[in-house]
């Protein structure tokens, strides 16, 4: 009886080592279909549209990637490589390397819009994903936080960059709706129906630029992780 093939794509060989060298690679076929979703969106990075880009046959692209998900699977590991680990090594300051590492990853996540929304749908546990995994585990080891207050911390992290990432989007490519919802609110807080929120906005400070909102809210993350470690 044939053994049923494992349903994670990491657990499947790349290639057998029989027979001729394939025409394909995962890298390749995962660098195909990002070039896809970066120009117009992750719905377009059908197993059609991979497979033209390549020049191949959709039906053979199934040698290589049985089924979408696992494509979807190779992207977020192809994504996950752009980390440059030496340029963040940790330094023992796990408020000062967290806070670099979450800038990369916010980088990241702006040069493919695509990329938010699948990595909160989707964990990542490819080779490159683990190397984060593991790297953010050491950047966190000074802290006094355990193995699995550590893991919670960087499901916290990667939410809020991942959140922060598509506001950031949905604002920035919707004049009109940011421009609405702006006079909404307004509108809300002198209507004297919410009397905190009018207190709120009588005492916010002017809009700032993304960074500087991105490094705020960033540093009450990391200070609500990192004080956790002090209680328990």
């Amino acid at each position: 009886m044939t053994a049923e093939a494992p349903e994670l794509i990491w657990l499947r060989p790349e290639r057998t080592g029989r027979g001729p060298r394939p025409a394909h690679s995962r890298a390749s076929i995962a660098a195909a279909a990002i070039a896809i979703a970066d120009a117009e969106g992750l719905d377009a990075a059908s197993m059609r549209r991979v497979a033209a880009a390549l020049g191949a046959g959709t039906m053979s692209l199934y040698n290589y990637v049985p089924k979408k998900e696992h494509l979807l699977d190779l992207m977020l590991d192809a994504a996950a490589a752009e980390y440059e680990f030496t340029a963040i090594s940790p330094t023992g300051n796990c408020r000062e390397d967290l806070r670099r590492l979450a800038h990369q990853q916010l980088a990241i996540m702006r040069r493919h819009p695509w990329l938010p929304a699948l990595v909160i749908a989707r964990p990542g546990i490819g080779p490159n994903a683990l190397r984060y995994t593991d790297h953010f585990l050491a950047v966190t080891e000074p802290s006094g936080l355990d193995g699995a207050a550590r893991m919670e911390g960087m499901a916290l992290l990667n939410g809020f960059v991942c959140q922060y990432a598509q506001y950031e989007r949905t604002a920035a490519s919707d004049a009109k709706w940011q421009g609405e919802l702006v006079g909404y609110l307004t509108r809300a807080a002198t209507s004297g129906a919410y009397p905190h929120l009018a207190a709120a906005f009588a005492t916010a400070a002017p809009p700032a630029d993304p960074d500087t909102v991105f490094d705020r809210s960033l540093h009450r993350v990391i200070t609500a992780m990192l004080t956790s470690a002090a209680q328990s």
